[in-house]
């Protein structure tokens, strides 16, 4: 069997994704952001495209790094979470059948027990279809919404997501798959001596278990990460089964697809393991000329002092104040995520621009092209093992990825490169189809 991509959408459950400019876009809808239908409609739009999963983006709070406040965030429409994953993903799941649906959870500012519980209530309650993209957050705005004046260090952030999730690992296995006995005529329910105490007790969390919520179809949640630091990568090598990666240009994203897959042989895994997944954003014309003119609209609706405090927000710094020389990760401390600095870093030597030029450029990936055009482009990257497929953000919701899935989605799986059915039930199951070729 030919190896296969895997597809995760992006999400926010708020007016844009991480194109400065797509709420603006007259395809893009507004009204429905706080109603169930508008991500049920989108759950089945995947779904049909046979997509591995869809998963939200989110951060605890108001963007408030550029100028010092959240002014510019509200006002000209920038990533704002209005609502809590954790509640819009059960109406995702009771609409579709496989999906796969992803929550963003910070190990820093929620306690193993918490986390433990949530995502599995929900990994049960989808049969099995839930991931938890793990952060270990990037701003003191979070870290002051939860009681603390700032974030740890990075290192230590990270030394605290491994507790956190070895914590969640042994609540998740509270319960043995054959715990439930369910005979009525005996008044046997389940079998206690298959239900276990986790008593984890480490140097950052305790928690003594057992959950009351038994395994999942697929035992426990998948684990997806996007950490590019060398802690973050250590990381990764660890626990990612899904790794959204940001790297810009094949030669970036085939460094770092080696550099990963080279570490997991250390903690007893194999290549196939951890799906690395590239983010980008695919704008489809029906030739490639019509493809030119929609990026072209949609990119000049990127305000580009919203553009700034994008680049403020993942880099922590704010950009307004930077002056070309100083150092970035002097000023950001422990806030920021190194993935971001590292893609402006790019964008800056792209197109030979100062850092503060570049962070007013700054635009996510972006494939542009007819649906052949666009499915070569992935085709390449594949191919040449600079990923295992692709996190696809949407410039415009929901017509990115409609037209995505009723483009392009069939390209790919004409080439052999994307199902055309499911062949699992759950998420994990998704991950393993088609890793290897047979």
């Amino acid at each position: 069997m030919q190896r296969q991509m895997h597809l995760v959408a992006y999400l926010k459950t708020g007016p844009t994704a991480l194109h400065a400019g797509g709420w603006r876009h007259p395809e893009a809808t507004l009204a429905d952001i706080f109603e169930p239908a508008r991500y049920e409609h989108v759950a089945r739009v995947l779904e049909d495209a046979c997509f591995d999963g869809c998963f939200f983006a989110d951060l605890f709070g108001l963007y408030d790094i550029h100028k010092g406040g959240f002014d510019t965030y509200v006002e000209r429409g920038g990533q704002i979470s209005f609502l809590d994953p954790l509640t819009v993903l059960p109406v995702m799941a009771r609409a579709t059948s496989r999906l796969g649906l992803g929550a963003t959870l910070s190990t820093t500012l929620f306690h193993p027990y918490h986390l433990a519980r949530s995502l599995l209530s929900l990994d049960v309650f989808s049969r099995g279809r839930v991931a938890w993209n793990i952060v270990t957050s990037a701003t003191d705005l979070e870290a002051r919404n939860f009681g603390l004046e700032m974030l740890p260090d990075k290192d230590a952030r990270y030394d605290q997501a491994d507790e956190v999730v070895e914590a969640c690992l042994k609540l998740w296995r509270s319960w043995d798959a054959d715990a439930f006995v369910l005979d009525k005529t005996t008044g046997v329910f389940a079998d206690p001596s298959k239900v276990h105490y986790s008593d984890h007790a480490g140097r950052f969390v305790k928690t003594r278990g057992p959950l009351s919520i038994p395994q999942s179809a697929q035992k426990h949640p998948v684990l997806m990460q996007a950490g590019s630091s060398e802690r973050g990568r250590r990381f990764a090598a660890r626990w990612a089964e899904v790794i959204f990666a940001a790297q810009k240009g094949k030669a970036e994203m085939q460094a770092f697809y080696q550099d990963i897959k080279g570490r997991l042989d250390a903690h007893g895994r194999r290549p196939e393991d951890c799906a690395i997944l590239v983010q980008t954003s695919c704008i489809v014309g029906e030739t490639d000329a019509i493809a030119a003119e929609k990026a072209a609209y949609l990119n000049d609706l990127a305000d580009e002092e919203l553009r700034l405090a994008t680049t403020s927000s993942s880099v922590g710094v704010d950009m307004s104040r930077y002056e070309d020389g100083q150092s970035l990760s002097d000023l950001a401390g422990s806030q920021g995520m190194q993935g971001s600095v590292d893609l402006l870093e790019q964008v800056r030597r792209d197109g030979a621009l100062s850092i503060s030029q570049a962070a007013r450029k700054a635009l996510p990936n972006q494939l542009v092209g007819s649906p052949a055009t666009i499915a070569d482009q992935l085709e390449e990257l594949f191919l040449a093992q600079a990923c295992d497929g692709f996190v696809l953000a949407p410039a415009t919701f929901p017509t990115s990825h409609e037209s995505f899935a009723r483009a392009v989605v069939p390209e790919l799986q004409r080439r052999g490169l994307f199902r055309k059915a499911y062949q699992g039930k759950t998420l994990r199951e998704h991950l393993r189809e088609g890793n290897a070729a047979c």
